[in-house]
């Protein structure tokens, strides 16, 4: 027989089941909810092939920073891109690179590559903000030093702005192991691609992939140098500001390599999440429910989520508030051994058809004790705006310092001082 109920007892219990509820709804139901509404409601097609003599100046930009083990292949595929040469510029902003990374790139200038050299490291988003003043492209492709993108993916996107109301369009990312060079999209990864197909389909796409996503320079706008996240809020102001849509395209698509080290992908969902939270002083006002679908999807998709570590230890507490009733003893196990299942996924070497169920829940687990390491990196200011990069493949495989190439005659590239100011 159970004890007899407080007031208090009451109080613990909805604050309970009100946090599983939040919780089981951003995992399971929002996901549901947005996959039945984007083919109840959503728009759905692909625009019209554009004749190439239509098509939109594009300035294709990287920001990089010692990229020297990657910087080459990166232009080679850039250089490869099925666009008009004649409306097409590529540029790579270096981050007061230290190593090879701006030789490498001036190398390339012969070839129509421009660099745009800022000698003291300041970090991507500030390094962005200087650099598209520059750019002579209506529409900029923003892409990463380490990713291939598909040679038809730009005529792909620039496709899209052919609608005067699109103002952002994001491509598909496939993700690659830096350890094998294969095709390594999990469940986790998948899942996040459907949402961004159903969210698209809504014009209620949130952020972008920074590895492939294209914008209308008019609707460029200088974000704050210290933002973490710049592939989220750089889309979600213009959408703020202008009021465009959002579209995701999966046919455009790029690849890039991602580390299988746990560390290592535990570092980027910390880095993730303190820009979740960072990012929430510049794009409340998406909450307002006057903007349609935008303020649904940021609500379930985002803002639970980040607030998604908290009601777990909510749960936890509760549930040990309520230790004296049977019935929450049941459940207060039950969560315990959630929390081994995925301990034990990272820990012990299991067949894999035992791992993927554990690994679920390692995937669940890890993705909110990041975020709730993210909150307080960002609450204590030790989360840099500065991207720090992670180790290449060819790297890893031994050729980090590559070849800058044959010798170039002297040339003029753009470089920046201290100040920010050009020099040649």
């Amino acid at each position: 027989m159970e004890p007899t109920m407080t007031y208090v007892d009451i109080l613990i219990q909805t604050i309970f089941w009100t946090s599983a509820a939040c919780i089981v709804y951003a995992y399971v139901g929002y996901p549901v909810l947005v996959w039945c509404l984007a083919r109840l409601v959503g728009r759905s097609g692909q625009p019209t092939a554009v004749d190439p003599a239509e098509l939109p100046s594009l300035s294709l930009l990287i920001a990089a920073y010692n990229e020297e083990a990657v910087i080459r292949a990166r232009l080679e595929n850039a250089l490869a891109m099925d666009y008009p040469p004649q409306k097409l510029e590529i540029v790579v902003a270096s981050d007061g690179s230290s190593d090879n990374t701006a030789k490498i790139v001036d190398s390339f200038a012969d070839r129509g590559i421009r660099l745009l050299d800022y000698r003291q490291r300041r970090g991507k988003m500030a390094v962005l903000n200087a650099a598209v003043p520059e750019l002579k492209g209506e529409i900029l492709l923003l892409s990463d030093a380490n990713t291939d993108i598909d040679a038809a993916a730009p005529k792909k996107l620039a496709r899209w702005f052919q609608d005067p109301a699109i103002g952002v369009v994001c491509g598909r990312l496939i993700l690659v192991g830096r350890e094998t060079g294969k095709n390594v999209d999990n469940l986790y990864w998948n899942y996040e691609t459907c949402l961004k197909k159903c969210e698209g389909r809504l014009r209620g796409l949130l952020g972008a992939n920074g590895a492939i996503y294209a914008m209308r320079k008019s609707l460029w706008d200088s974000i704050p140098a210290g933002t973490i996240v710049d592939d989220l809020v750089i889309p979600l102001r213009a959408k703020l500001q202008s009021g465009c849509e959002i579209i995701y395209d999966a046919e455009a698509q790029a690849r890039e390599e991602i580390s299988l080290n746990v560390r290592g992908e535990f570092r980027r969902r910390v880095r993730i999440g303190a820009g979740g939270y960072q990012s929430l002083g510049l794009l409340w006002r998406l909450l307002d429910p006057r903007r349609g679908w935008i303020a649904f999807t940021f609500f379930s998709h985002k803002i639970l989520r980040w607030v998604g570590p908290f009601f777990l230890l909510a749960m936890l507490a509760c549930n040990l508030w309520l230790f004296d009733r049977p019935s929450y003893r049941v459940l207060l196990l039950a969560q315990l051994g959630f929390y081994l299942l995925a301990l034990l996924a990272l820990l012990v070497p299991l067949p894999t058809r035992l791992l993927k169920p554990l690994l679920l829940s390692n995937m669940f687990i890890g993705m909110n004790a990041a975020f709730l390491v993210g909150f307080w990196r960002w609450l204590s200011g030790r989360q840099r705006g500065m991207w720090e990069r992670t180790a290449r493949r060819a790297e890893a495989n031994g050729h980090a310092a590559l070849d800058p190439g044959p010798p170039q005659m002297p040339r003029a590239s753009w470089k920046t001082d201290e100040a920010g100011k050009g020099t040649r």
